[in-house]
Parts: structure tokens; C-alpha cells; sequence
């Protein structure tokens, strides 16, 4: 009887573990470009509320503004209709950001914009992976929807940009007029811009679909 309660606990233990393992979230090998630079920012969200050091915009016209949250030391989204949560910290002219992300549903959609003015969605860069239904990613100068964003040809329709309950490692660096995004070390995306936006603030977006953010750190590249 003893043997039998034994093999019963063993076999109840194995599909715990099977069940965990199924339901944990995949991180993707991650490389670092250069440069480093000096850390002069750091977020890793391991408090019950946002804190000041955030100011959360308005949403798109005719839309409601969701609620920014933070849960189990992650920075949480959804519905939130670009009512973007803006950094107040100025970063500096020549930087490198990184930043963790998370989509957490099927349609992906999980975005951020950097060098814009502290308060309006779309006064600088958007970078979008999974947008409109996890079918593009793509990096914009002041309009998501512009036929001049650069975009990522290696997604679409068939072919899912992003998988749900993936944490992807973000860089960007711009220490001219060329923005670079990275994704887990490769290069995703460039933005080669005459006339670069100068915005000094970062900032978290979302449209509807669940996404979440972690490990923001923001390095002084001056000099380099």
C-alpha cells in the first residue's frame, strides 16, 4: 500500500512540474551591442505603485485612458488607448535604454516611445513589435501609421512577429542622427534621420492588448 501512495506522490509531483514548466515564461538567449555607457537611471519596479517619478498622458480622442499598474515587480498594461506613461527623468542626448517586454496575449502589440516631449503620444520614436494583431513590428518618427516608419519585413500575415508570454530584451542607442533598436543583442530596426527628433523622455505604451515592462535603465553615452 505504501509502494502505491508512493508512486501516486511521485507521479502527482512530475505533473506539477510539467504544469510549471508549461506555463513559465520563455527568455530568448540575449546578447549586449556596445556601447555601455554610464547608468544614470534604473526601474525595476519592485514596489506596489508607479510613484512620481511618472506622468501618465491623455488617451486618443474619444477613448478611455486605462490604468497603468504594477504587479509581481512588473510594469502592467492593457486598454490603456496610448495614454502613455512618460518618464519625467531627462535622458541624455547621446543614450543607450534597455528595457525588458512581455507580450502576454496572442495579438503581441507591445510598444514604447523614446525622445518625445514628456506628454504627448507621438512627439518622437515609437517601436512597435506584434502591432495591429501581431503582424508587424516597426519603428515611426512621429506617426505609427506613417508609410515612412521602418519596418520589419521577417513577420506578418501567417507569420506571428512575436510570441505571447516571450520576454524580449530591448536596446536602443542613438549617439547622432541614427537611432538603432535592438532585440536580445541582433538589430531590429534603424532609423537614419536628417532632422532627428531632440525629445529627452522615455515613455511605456499600450493599446489594448496585455503586455508588461520591467528592467528599465537608461546609460549616458557621452563621449563615446
Amino acid at each position: 500500500m505504501l509502494r502505491k501512495h508512493s508512486k501516486a506522490l511521485l507521479g502527482t509531483l512530475a505533473f506539477i512540474v510539467a504544469l510549471v514548466a508549461s506555463v513559465a515564461v520563455v527568455q530568448r538567449p540575449r546578447t549586449a551591442p556596445e556601447p555601455t555607457g554610464k547608468l544614470v537611471f534604473e526601474d525595476e519596479f519592485e514596489r506596489a505603485e508607479i510613484g512620481d517619478q511618472y506622468l501618465q498622458s491623455g488617451p486618443d480622442l474619444n477613448w478611455k485612458a486605462g490604468t497603468w499598474k504594477i504587479e509581481g515587480g512588473r510594469l502592467v498594461a492593457q486598454d490603456i488607448h496610448n495614454a502613455a506613461l512618460w518618464l519625467k527623468f531627462e535622458m541624455p542626448e547621446k543614450v543607450r535604454i534597455d528595457v525588458d517586454v512581455r507580450p502576454e496575449s496572442d495579438a503581441g502589440d507591445i510598444k514604447v516611445e523614446v525622445f518625445g516631449d514628456g506628454r504627448t503620444h507621438q512627439s518622437g520614436y515609437i517601436a512597435i513589435m506584434g502591432g495591429w494583431k501581431n503582424t508587424v513590428n516597426c519603428l515611426a518618427r512621429r506617426d505609427e501609421h506613417s508609410e515612412e516608419r521602418k519596418q520589419d519585413s521577417r513577420c506578418g500575415p501567417g507569420n506571428r512577429c512575436v510570441e505571447p508570454d516571450m520576454e524580449y530584451h530591448w536596446t536602443f542607442i542613438r549617439t547622432d542622427n541614427v537611432l538603432k533598436w535592438y532585440v536580445d543583442g541582433q538589430l531590429m530596426l534603424v532609423y537614419d534621420d536628417k532632422h532627428p527628433v531632440m525629445g529627452r523622455h522615455f515613455a511605456f505604451n499600450n493599446w489594448e492588448a496585455k503586455g508588461s515592462y520591467d528592467h528599465l535603465k537608461i546609460y549616458d553615452l557621452s563621449g563615446q
